[in-house]
């Protein structure tokens, strides 16, 4: 359905284009204020975006959808670049970094004070935004009232870009670190800093490191991934949250965690979306009227309007039907379940036990399975956060399925509504010091096609705590566990319930520097499944208005880019080597209508060769242009990680160029001891 455009608005709009917001050691923060008229002598409530990603140019079309939307509905929409980034003053020196979050506390504050604000605040955000929101609430600004937060965790180490299940992963680790790289060069613009850009862009390129060199060094959970982790102190948040997640996007299983734990006012928000905003037409949809939704959470919360946005069910989740796989669905087929919570009175658990109730070929009489899978098993795992791209979802299964050893249910009798958490508890041994396993859950059709409903992971020397790093006694059997990423799917009768396990997951998983096998002790390991009674199914009224946005930028296309697959496999059978090249798909070339020609080119690179788990290879590359009347500026990044047995190995070059002159090169290299990863 079509997202609907709101040009009248009970308030008209003014926007103050550059406002710098000053910090307590100096350094000038950039804003973007959108006001309502007359706010000046009718103070009004602000809220708050905070972000890296230059409210200039690369958000600023999705900003122009909601930030003049929430201005003519009564509040001050603020939109505010991080220090060292966009048009702000100083250096960024990491993600999540304490001088973020204390320089977030320092807007909060400057914006209570301003004449046209009631010095009330709510702060709202999707991925880096939604974190922040989350450690900005804990650390209780007074008049930070209510939050938004979209597609975050309240887990760094669990749940973010770095590590899944203990296990350090190739693909973002690499690719994101590399993105971040290429944000760091940009430089703020001249027609708004003026001719202090050059001495500010000098600044940052002096000030770079690499986030992957600080990320691999932390292969433990420890005091570096606690900090800006609100899970170590739930009590800190004051302020209500409203937390959001998508089934299609990796930081779904916040949004239970929050409501189980926060004592602050807590609602939950999942729907079948992507890493993206609920109300933005990216697969897989239905979008909902997202930003009457939020307007509703900061009435109430704000303005103390009776909205009755506290009488809804505090969990509301879109339960999932059963899909054919695909790399895309412009819909997911479904029905909106009410919940009064998390755990919930409707959610029990059903047990499978590896040894009797699932079938598998793999175990012998002794009830043992081996499993040693390929090096390039995980080529079909697509991409870890979706961001709505056509290529973006897991395809059919039934290659990784033959890769990995399976067990699975007989023909279903009945329907089984998953929604929750599944965790598989394994009796293993291994052949080597350090494994992996990896797990899957697959919804196979009577046809055989096998469709990814879940995954998680454990890095065996994590079976005791992912702060921990155990090696493993060789043959020596351990207990661990693996939970899954949250789910909601209903698996309908007739189709069957496929486990598979793994020890390779390229490129999510970065494979140990030992190649060795598992064996699993299928008697004394069991599958638990979160089940929804179907009785809670369409029991509560839930119901959301069509997506709604104010105008957007008049955005025109630059010249378009070489033609490309956004993700192609190619397998060399003389070298038996396997290459997953991805176009992530950011948005190409662009023109602004302030006249900025704006070029993006990304591409990244996973090869591994043989059986050799020192083969793998991660790659990320960026071509940056910023061109603008007689200004332009260049950027090129290539982030490069290799691995040896014991070392990570990382190597990151930067070109910058003004007017296609060099500006600025400079070439990172770092080895990293590999302590459990």
């Amino acid at each position: 359905m079509p997202v609907k455009i709101r040009t009248d608005f009970p308030h008209s709009v003014t926007v103050m284009e550059h406002v710098l917001i000053p910090m307590s050691d100096g350094v000038q923060l950039a804003a973007t204020i959108w006001l309502p008229e007359g706010a000046a002598s009718r103070p009004v409530p602000a809220l708050l975006e905070y972000l890296p990603y230059r409210r200039g140019d690369w958000t600023a079309p999705r900003d122009a959808q909601r930030h003049p939307w929430y201005a003519g509905h009564g509040y001050a929409s603020v939109r505010v670049d991080m220090r060292g980034c966009g048009d702000s003053e100083g250096v960024m020196l990491d993600e999540y970094h304490p001088q973020e979050q204390a320089d977030g506390v320092e807007v909060i504050e400057w914006l209570a004070a301003q004449p046209w604000c009631t010095g009330k605040v709510g702060m709202f955000g999707i991925s880096w935004g939604g974190f922040n929101a989350l450690q900005l609430a804990a650390e209780q600004p007074e008049a930070l009232k209510a939050i938004v937060t979209v597609c975050s965790t309240d887990d760094r180490y669990a749940d973010d870009v770095h590590y899944f299940g203990g296990a350090m992963l190739g693909i973002d680790m690499t690719s994101w670190a590399g993105t971040m790289l290429a944000f760091q060069c940009r430089p703020p613009a001249p027609w708004r800093v003026g001719d202090a850009w050059e001495t500010m862009w000098k600044e940052r390129l002096e000030a770079l490191q690499p986030f992957s060199e600080i990320w691999m060094d932390h292969q433990e959970r420890d005091d570096y991934w606690r900090h800006g982790s609100v899970c170590e102190d739930y009590s800190k948040i004051t302020a209500a949250v409203l937390a959001v997640g998508g089934w299609a996007d990796p930081y779904r299983n916040t949004v239970f965690r929050l409501l189980e734990h926060l004592d602050a006012p807590a609602q939950g928000l999942i729907g079948p979306w992507s890493h993206q905003y609920p109300d933005i037409q990216r697969t897989p949809g239905p979008t909902i009227g997202f930003l009457q939704e939020t307007l509703r959470w900061w009435d109430y919360w704000l303005k103390g309007i009776e909205t009755e946005v506290m009488a809804e069910p505090a969990l509301r989740a879109y339960h999932q039907d059963s899909v054919r796989p695909a790399t895309h669905y412009p819909e997911r087929a479904g029905t909106w379940v009410g919940l009064d919570g998390w755990p919930s009175a409707d959610v029990g658990q059903r047990r499978f036990k590896l040894s009797s109730d699932l079938r598998s070929l793999a175990t012998d009489a002794a009830g043992m399975a081996v499993v040693d899978t390929p090096q390039h098993n995980g080529v079909d795992a697509a991409r870890w956060f979706p961001f709505g791209n056509l290529s973006d979802l897991p395809p059919d299964q039934r290659a990784e399925d033959g890769r990995s050893v399976v067990f699975e249910t007989p023909v279903l009798a009945a329907d089984i509504n998953l929604f929750g958490y599944a965790r598989l508890k394994l009796r293993v041994n291994s052949s080597t010091p350090r494994a992996n396993v990896i797990a899957r859950l697959c919804d196979v059709g009577p046809d055989g096609s096998s469709t990814l409903i879940t995954r998680g992971a454990i890095n065996l020397a994590r079976r005791n705590g992912m702060d921990k790093a155990e090696e493993l006694v060789p043959g020596q059997f351990v207990d661990a566990e693996i939970e899954f990423t949250s789910m909601s799917w209903q698996i309908p009768a007739g189709h069957r319930l496929r486990l598979a396990l793994a020890t390779t997951y390229w490129p999510w998983i970065w494979p140990h520097g030992e190649q060795g096998f598992v064996t699993v002790d299928a008697g004394q390991s069991v599958l638990e499944l979160d089940d929804l009674d179907p009785a809670a199914i369409g029991r509560r009224d839930v119901a959301f208005e069509e997506a709604e946005q104010a105008p957007g930028l008049d955005i025109r296309p630059g010249p378009a880019l070489a033609a490309r697959p956004e993700r192609e496999v190619r397998y060399e059978p003389q070298s038996e080597s396997w290459t997953l090249t991805v176009d992530p798909n950011y948005g190409g070339n662009r023109i602004y209508p302030d006249g900025l020609n704006f070029g993006e080119e990304a591409l990244e690179r996973y090869s591994i060769s043989g059986n050799d788990p020192l083969t793998a290879r991660a790659e990320s590359m960026w071509n940056v242009s910023l061109q603008r009347e007689d200004w332009g500026v260049r950027i090129e990044t290539h982030a490069t990680v290799t691995a040896s047995k014991d070392h990570y190995v990382l190597h990151n070059e930067v070109k910058t160029f003004k007017d296609e002159q060099l500006f600025f090169e400079k070439t990172f290299e770092k080895r990293i001891s590999r302590t459990s990863a």
